[in-house]
């Protein structure tokens, strides 16, 4: 919320608008449990917030053979129009394998742009040896799948592979401090002119 209205201090008009989009009725109700916090805290915003959009939990869901699925797995925003629409990505930005290893190793969900400067600030992280990273390596894609998904019937085609990679990554960099970060330094991403993700140096290296 403080980001968002940094950058509209100067607006004399206008209203905060919220869309919610995502989840399905899972078995375990996570789902169901996120948007009921995710809509708490809004509410306890003290901003007169505006909920325009909402398919989340069973407004997102289809049902398949008894088992349970999200009709959208993921969203865009056209910022000059404000068109939101379904879209799947190919390119999931700088560093993914490293990004998707601090999630998977524990790391709570964090923002790695900056608005302000336009680019994307990632790490500098750290975590622990991931436990017995040997040994689910060594497992097929049915144990990976019911073992390392909150919800192993929903996944995308690409799941196991995805974490197949990033158990690969972790046993590679068990201490990413030394061999990711020269310096402690983050790693910085910006857009060139064809808009794609360029890095760029580290102030000060």
């Amino acid at each position: 919320m403080n980001s968002i209205k940094s950058f509209s201090d100067h607006a004399q008009c206008g209203r905060l608008e919220v869309h919610l989009v995502g989840g399905f009725s899972d078995d375990r109700q996570l789902s169901q449990k996120l948007t009921h916090q995710l809509l708490s805290e809004f509410d306890r915003q003290e901003d007169d917030i505006h909920l325009v959009t909402l398919c989340v939990t069973e407004l997102n869901d289809r049902e398949e053979n008894e088992n349970h699925f999200p009709i959208i797995y993921g969203i865009a925003v056209n910022i000059k129009t404000a068109e939101i629409y379904r879209a799947s990505f190919q390119d999931r930005g700088p560093e993914e394998q490293l990004r998707a290893a601090r999630t998977l190793a524990g790391g709570p969900m964090i923002s790695i742009y900056d608005a302000e400067t336009e680019q994307l600030r990632i790490g500098p992280y750290s975590w622990t040896p991931f436990p017995h990273v040997d040994f689910w390596l060594q497992q097929d894609d049915k144990q990976i799948l019911e073992n390392l998904s909150t919800s192993p019937l929903a996944e995308p085609p690409h799941f196991v592979e995805h974490i197949r990679s990033t158990l690969m990554f972790l046993k590679k960099h068990p201490s990413p401090a030394n061999t990711l970060f020269p310096g402690n330094k983050a790693l910085l991403y910006k857009k060139n002119e064809d808009g794609l993700w360029e890095k760029i140096s580290s102030p000060g290296s």
